[in-house]
Formats: structure tokens, sequence, C-alpha cells
């Protein structure tokens, strides 16, 4: 049999039919549910025109219906495109024409951006989310529900396109990733086997949709038959509400980026609510502080804590167990990668790193991309291929990340080779935050930098104007608003006279880095 992505819930509600597959709040789907309502979107999307490799948007909130829409878009034989519901609407337009998405699925909260969308003149078709007189064809959910329940007869192989993800671009533009049903099974495989996942198991999803650590619950939840429960919005605001909130949905399994943690540690609330149903705490993303790490694993000594990695274009491809709470200022390895993966350490010259060099480190693996969204250039120059012979070769991923190996074998990261970080989970390539600042009329030069403080990443911004007084620091930060997700937007944003170089005529970020902490004491 192909196995394919969606025979996850297919499988599960054969098994489980009246397990919950996902909850929200006080609603949830069944399996049982999760597999009629996904065939009665597939079967809509067909009837709509969607056929095998067109791409579907999906732009909500955290809810219920997400998960009927990425199953529904698979089953009807296209790719899920989740769109960051909160980025700014000339983004949003970008990646719909990128991707040329002609169907969205939405919901009533998002009409009014829905509409702007719209007016843009973008190619968009339909709307599934809600019943609206705008100049495209817009379906409120309840008429999703009246369609057929049986599984669409559509011809999908395990090669073909699964879903997008689009994330920070160097080139100054979002590029789409994308992943193969192939793909994205093998990382449900792994990961469930890694952390001996049960249909008795229930998740907690802290991550929306558009960021890629969500298809751990999307995904690996529904292979195994267990339980997702979708964080909503305002709990992943107030620390205090999601203590409650793990401890009534007896949360056993958590992922999400630390700062969820932290702030979680930091409500105090942690200590009050029982907790005692996890068993693993996984963490992704960027660097956990280990002072803060240290008091979680004090707190929860029953649980095991598992730093995972792995660029989204890879989905995770190592992981190291924290065996015991680490001291300040120790290093966390990233660790060994998981089954079903190689690893290369090259280095400045592609040679083979020896042992304890520091080099960039390569991944192939069967949870690797497809490539990069009509990016072909980029793609080529992303992968690395090592030849056998004649006829043999391998192809891996260059992750741009800087690795050596520790006297156990385990990979530490010691940095990046270009000017991509992390923020909250989420990559920032800071020359596509150089490329907004500078379509800006009034922009000359513009340097754009990372700085952290007390352990934290923030975004410094230095600009040149063509003229004195032409535009300020609030008008600059609101044409950044207008073009980049809020993590992308610089903390810090000051306006210079010139910009240091290097000998070679460079800016010079270092100096630039330099000048601003003494400037902030």
């Amino acid at each position: 049999m192909n196995y394919l992505l969606t025979h996850s819930i297919t499988e599960s509600a054969k098994r489980f039919p009246e397990r919950q597959a996902f909850v929200f709040m006080n609603r949830s789907l069944s399996y049982k549910e999760l597999e009629q309502q996904s065939n009665q979107l597939a079967n809509l999307l067909i009837d709509l025109g969607v056929k095998k490799g067109d791409r579907v948007g999906i732009y909500m909130n955290r809810s219920l219906e997400s998960s009927i829409a990425v199953y529904g878009i698979m089953k009807a034989g296209a790719a899920y495109v989740p769109l960051d519901p909160d980025a700014p609407i000339k983004r949003t337009q970008f990646l719909i024409e990128d991707c040329e998405i002609e169907v969205l699925i939405t919901n009533s909260i998002k009409k009014r951006q829905v509409k702007e969308i719209i007016d843009a003149k973008t190619q968009l078709k339909s709307c599934i989310g809600f019943k609206d007189g705008l100049t495209i064809n817009t379906i409120p959910w309840e008429e999703v529900l009246q369609q057929s329940e049986e599984t669409p007869s559509i011809s999908i192989l395990g090669n073909d396109l699964a879903y997008i993800m689009y994330t920070s671009g160097s080139t100054g533009l979002p590029k789409g990733i994308m992943h193969s049903h192939n793909s994205g099974l093998a990382y449900a495989k792994l990961s469930a086997d890694l952390y001996e996942l049960t249909e008795e198991d229930r998740i907690g999803n802290h991550a929306p949709l558009h960021f890629d650590i969500s298809t751990f619950g999307y995904f690996t939840g529904p292979f195994v038959g267990a339980t997702t429960v979708i964080i909503p919005d305002p709990h992943t605001k107030m620390p205090a509400s999601l203590a409650q909130l793990i401890e009534k949905e007896q949360l056993s399994i958590w992922y999400s980026v630390p700062l969820a943690l932290v702030q979680l540690l930091q409500s105090k609330s942690i200590e009050k609510a029982d907790m005692s149903a996890l068993r693993w705490v996984l963490y992704g993303g960027e660097v956990f502080p280990t002072k803060h790490l240290n008091a979680l694993m004090q707190i929860w000594p029953s649980c095991q804590f598992s730093n995972v990695y792995g660029p989204a274009e890879v989905n995770q491809c190592t992981y190291y167990t924290v065996q015991e709470p680490p001291k300040e200022d120790e290093m966390i390895p990233l660790g060994k990668v998981w089954g079903n993966t190689e690893k290369l350490i090259l280095n400045q010259d592609d040679g083979l790193a020896k042992r304890g060099e520091v080099g960039e480190l390569l991944i192939r693996s069967a949870t690797m991309m497809k490539g990069y969204w009509n990016q072909s250039e980029l793609t080529k120059k992303s992968l690395y291929t090592l030849r056998i012979n004649s006829t043999y070769k391998k192809v891996f991923y260059r992750t741009g990340d800087l690795v050596k190996l520790d006297e156990n074998n385990d990979l530490l990261f010691l940095g990046r080779k270009d000017r991509q970080i992390k923020i909250r989970g989420y990559r920032v390539e800071l020359d596509e935050v150089v490329g907004v600042l500078s379509i800006n009329t009034a922009v000359h030069e513009a340097a754009v930098f990372a700085i952290t403080k007390e352990g934290t990443v923030h975004i410094a911004a230095v600009i040149i104007l063509k003229e004195e007084g032409l535009i300020t620091v609030e008008e600059l930060r609101d044409h950044l608003n207008q073009n980049l997700p809020k993590y992308a937007v610089p903390e810090t944003i000051l306006i210079g006279k010139q910009l240091p170089r290097t000998s070679n005529g460079k800016i010079n970020h270092l100096e630039l880095e330099k000048t601003l902490e003494i400037e902030e004491e």
C-alpha cells in the first residue's frame, strides 16, 4: 500500500473512531468526525476545480477547523500552504501570488483581512469559511458539511507535494519549503518512535500552523492515534492560564519554543498546577537559557527533556535528552542524528572536517524537503552532492549551521555561516529586513544586526537617510510593520550619519554592535 500522510487519520478512524483527534477550547473532533469532514472538504475543493498539485491556502487563527483544512486539502491531492494570520497584508498577498493560490480556507474572524487581500486583485477565486458579498465565490463552513463523506478517488504518490512552509529569505523575499507526503510521514514515524508515542498520549500543540513545529501535533499525533490539543491564542499570551490548561487537558507531551516554557516558569502558576501527566517536554527553535531549563527540570523531575534540532527543510534531524539539570552557562548539545538520517561536517573548503574541527552541518534524511518553491537556483545552492562512484551519489542539505563534535560524539551548535538568526523559534534573514528598509524612498542605506540581552536575541537597525529629517523612527517602524511579521521588526531603530566599514568596504556589523551597546549603557 502506498501509505500517505492522510492515511494516518483514516487508519486511526478505524482503530479509534470515538477517540479525540483534535481538541480546541471546549470543542473536539473524533477521528471518525475528522475523517468524514476532511473528506467533505476535499470533495468540495475538487468541485471548485482544485487539481492534484495545486496549492490551497489556510488563513486562520488557531482553531479546530485547521485540522480539517490540513487533511482535506491533502486528500484533494493538493498541498496546503499555511499563512500567518498576523502577518502584514502585503506579505500575505505576496505569498498568495508567489504560490499561485486560487482557493483560501479561512473563517469569519479574518473577513476584513480577506477583503483587503481580494481588493489587491490577487488571483483568488474562492474562499471557504464564511458567506459574504465579495467579488469572489465565498462558501460558509456549513456548506462543507453538506458534501459527500466518501473518500475522493485521487491518485496520490508518496513523493507528491503535501505542504509548503514559508520562511524568511536571504534575497529579501520569503521562500517556500516544499515537503512531500513521504518526508512528512517519515517525520511522523521517526518522532513517534523516538518519543514512544501511543494512542494514550495527549499532545500540547503550542505552535501556530505556519511554524514547522506544528507538524508534530498535526502529523505525529494522528499517526499513532493520539489526541492533539491546539493551544488557543489567549493561552499563549497568558502563562497562568496556560498552566491551568495543561492540568485540565492532562497533557503528556509538550513541544514548543523555549520562550513559552520560560514564561510559564516565570508566572509561578506552574508550581500550583498538577502536571503529573507530563512525561516528555520537547523544545526547539532556539537556545534554552540554562538557568531557566535548570529551574524547570527541578520543578518537573519526572519529565524527560529533549533538545530538538532541525531546520524546516528537514523537519527534525537531531535530538539530545537532557539527563540532569544543567549548570549555568553549560552548553546543551544538539545531540546525535536520529534514524534514517546521515550527517556530514564540512570545512570552509567543502572537505570533511577533522574531529573537533568546526564546520558546516549537512544533513541527508528521509524527512528532507523536495526543494524551494519556484526557486531552482536556490534549491541547487542549498544542496551538496557527494559522489560515491560513477552511478551512485548522496545529496545533502546545507543547514548553514556551524557545529563540531564533542568528546561524546554529540553535535555542538557554534553559530551560523550566514546572517540568519532565530527569534522565538522563527527564522529571520537579516538581509530581508534590510531589503524592506531599502525600498523606503527616504532610506539611503540600512544596517541590520542581532544583539543579545540577558540571553535573548533582539534585532537592531541603524538607518542612514537620504536627507536629514525625511522620516522619523516611528514612521520607519510603521513601514516595517506593514511589510514584515512582528517578530522580524527590529526592537531598536537608530538614525545615524554614516556606517562603519571594514577594510574591504563592507559594513562593519561588529563595530555597530559595540556602538549600540555603549549607547544603551
